[in-house]
C-alpha cells in the first residue's frame, strides 16, 4: 500500500509513526512518504537551547488527562524523558486594575468549586459574586450551540466572563468568546449544565469524586513536558519512521483523482502516487489542494477561521526580578487593552528552562481579540512585552535573552456552528475513498487531541478503523 502523509506537524507524525506500527502489526507492506513544505517537520513544536535557557516557540507542553500524547510517548519508549510540573507553585495571577489577583484556590476555568477563597478574592466585586451564585438557582439553556460569552454571561454573568473565562480561554484558543463555540471548544459544560444544571455545583461535585491532577500520588501533572523540550516528541517520531519516507521542502499544490488511487502534485515538481491520502495540513492549505477535487469540501474548509499570535521569550537574572515567581504565570483580560495575553513564569513551571540565578518568562501576544499587534516588528513587540512586564511585575533591568516567534494563520477558531460544519466536511470526505482529514481544525486544538486525530486517519487508512472519525 502506497500511503502519503501531507503535513509534518505533530498531527502528520503521528499519523504517519500509527501507519507503520499498523503495517508491522497487520503484516501490511507498506511504501509511506511525508510530505512538509517546510524544511523541518515539528509544525509549531519546536525547541531552541541557548546560553542554559530553553525556549520553546511554540506548545511548551500537553494535556495529560487527554490520554493521546502520554500513550504514544509510552509507545515510542520515551516515557521517561517526560517532566512535570513543579505543583508546588500550581497558581495563575490575573492582572487586573495595575495588579496581580490570584484566581482563588478550586477555581476552574469558568467557576469557583471552594466558597472561602472565592468569598476572600478581591479579583471580584461584590456584585459580581452574588451575580456569579446565581448560577445555583437558574434553569438549563434551550441553545443548542451557543458561544462561550453568551454561556458565561447567562450562568455566571460579565465579571466572571470578562475577568476570568475570557482571559483564561484565551490562553488556549487565542479567541473571541463571543465567537468560540462552547459545544465545539469546551462541551463538557454544555454537558455539565445538561446533567447538573448548576454550573458551579456540578464542577464542585466533579471536584469532591475525583481529586485534581498532580495531587494524591498522581504520576504526572495537568501539564507535561520534555526534559528537553517538546521538540524530544518531533524528533523520536521522525526517527521511528522508515528511511528516506520524508520529504521537506515540498509543497503540496493539487491532489487529483485517478481512477481508485490519488496523484499528489508538489510546486517543487515532484508527482507522487497513493492508494491513500491523509492531509494533515491547516484546513485553509487543505481547501488550496482539493479545490478542483470537490469545490463545496473546499469552500468548507477555507471557511474554518485561523487566527494568528507570536510569543515573546524574555530571559532575566533572578535577582533583577522584585517580585516572587511563586506561580505559573499570569492571564490578562482583554479589558485592560494590553498587548499581552498571557505570560508564562517556563522556569518555574518546569525544570531545567533557565540557567542558575536565571528566571525565564514567556509573553502571549495576538490571536483573534488583538492581531493588530502583530503589525508590530520583533523589536517593538519585545519592548512593549518589557514595558508591560514592567508594570505588572516590576522588572526594571534589560533582559540577557530575547527571542520572538510568530505563528501566521496557524490556530483553528471553533466558532459557533462549527460541529456541524465538521459533521458535513467528514461526510464529504467519506464519498471520497482513499482520503483523509486530520488536524487541530476538526475536533481538537491541542497536541494530544492533534494525536488522536492523526492515529485515527492513519487506522482509517490501513482499514482497522470505521470510516466515520467519530467512530
Amino acid at each position: 500500500m502506497k500511503l502519503v502523509v501531507v503535513g509534518g506537524g505533530i498531527t502528520g507524525l503521528a499519523a504517519a509513526y500509527r501507519a507503520v506500527e499498523v503495517a508491522r502489526e497487520r503484516g501490511i507492506a507498506l511504501e509511506l512518504t511525508l510530505v512538509e513544505a517546510r524544511e523541518r517537520l515539528g509544525g509549531t513544536i519546536a525547541t531552541e537551547r541557548t546560553g542554559g535557557f530553553l525556549v520553546e516557540a511554540g506548545p511548551d507542553s500537553f494535556l495529560s488527562e487527554k490520554p493521546w500524547a502520554l500513550a504514544l510517548c509510552q509507545r515510542l519508549g520515551v516515557e521517561d524523558r517526560l517532566a512535570r510540573t513543579d505543583d508546588r507553585y500550581r497558581k495563575v495571577f490575573v492582572w487586573r486594575a495595575g495588579r496581580l489577583h490570584p484566581l482563588p484556590d478550586g477555581f476552574q476555568l469558568l467557576a469557583p468549586t471552594r466558597l472561602a477563597p472565592f468569598l476572600a478574592s478581591g479579583l471580584f466585586s461584590s456584585p459580581g459574586k452574588l451575580r456569579m451564585a446565581l448560577d445555583l438557582v437558574l434553569p438549563r439553556g434551550t441553545v443548542d450551540d451557543e458561544s462561550l460569552g453568551a454561556f458565561v454571561r447567562r450562568r455566571l454573568g460579565r465579571e466572571a466572563l470578562e475577568r476570568v473565562a475570557q482571559p483564561l480561554v484565551a490562553g488556549i484558543y487565542t479567541a473571541d468568546p463571543d465567537d468560540l463555540s462552547l459545544a465545539a471548544a469546551l462541551p463538557r459544560f454544555v454537558e455539565l449544565e445538561r446533567r447538573e444544571r448548576s454550573i458551579i455545583l456540578g464542577l464542585w461535585r466533579a471536584s469532591r469524586r475525583a481529586p485534581q491532577a498532580g495531587t494524591s500520588g498522581a504520576r504526572w501533572s495537568l501539564f507535561v513536558t520534555f526534559r528537553d523540550g517538546m521538540e524530544e516528541l518531533v524528533v523520536a517520531l521522525a526517527e521511528r519512521l522508515p528511511p528516506g519516507a520524508v520529504l521537506t521542502k515540498h509543497r503540496v499544490v493539487g491532489l487529483e483523482r485517478r481512477g481508485d488511487r490519488w496523484r499528489v502534485a508538489t510546486a517543487e515538481g515532484a508527482d507522487l502516487e497513493a492508494d491513500r491520502v491523509v492531509v494533515a495540513s491547516e484546513a485553509h492549505a487543505a481547501a488550496r489542494m482539493l479545490r478542483y477535487v470537490d469545490p463545496t469540501l473546499a469552500t468548507l474548509l477555507a471557511d474554518i477561521p485561523y487566527a494568528s499570535s507570536a510569543t515573546v521569550t524574555l530571559g532575566y537574572r533572578r535577582a533583577e526580578v522584585p517580585r516572587p515567581l511563586e506561580a505559573f504565570g499570569f492571564v490578562v483580560p482583554r479589558t485592560e487593552g494590553r498587548a499581552l495575553l498571557a505570560c508564562t513564569f517556563s522556569s518555574v513551571k518546569y525544570p531545567g528552562r533557565a540557567p542558575e540565578g536565571h528566571v525565564l518568562l514567556r509573553g502571549f501576544v495576538g490571536g483573534a481579540l488583538n492581531e493588530a499587534v502583530l503589525e508590530l516588528d520583533d523589536a517593538t513587540l519585545v519592548m512593549r512585552a518589557r514595558d508591560e512586564l514592567r508594570q505588572a511585575m516590576g522588572i526594571m533591568a534589560a533582559p540577557v535573552l530575547t527571542r520572538v516567534f510568530r505563528w501566521p494563520k496557524a490556530m483553528p477558531q471553533y466558532h459557533v456552528g462549527h460541529l456541524a460544519r465538521v459533521e458535513t466536511i467528514e461526510r464529504l470526505v467519506r464519498a471520497l475513498p482513499g482520503l483523509d482529514l486530520a488536524g487541530g481544525a476538526y475536533r481538537g486544538v491541542g497536541t494530544s487531541d492533534c494525536v488522536r486525530s492523526g492515529e485515527g486517519a492513519a487506522e482509517r487508512a490501513l482499514g482497522i478503523r470505521p470510516a466515520d472519525p467519530r467512530a
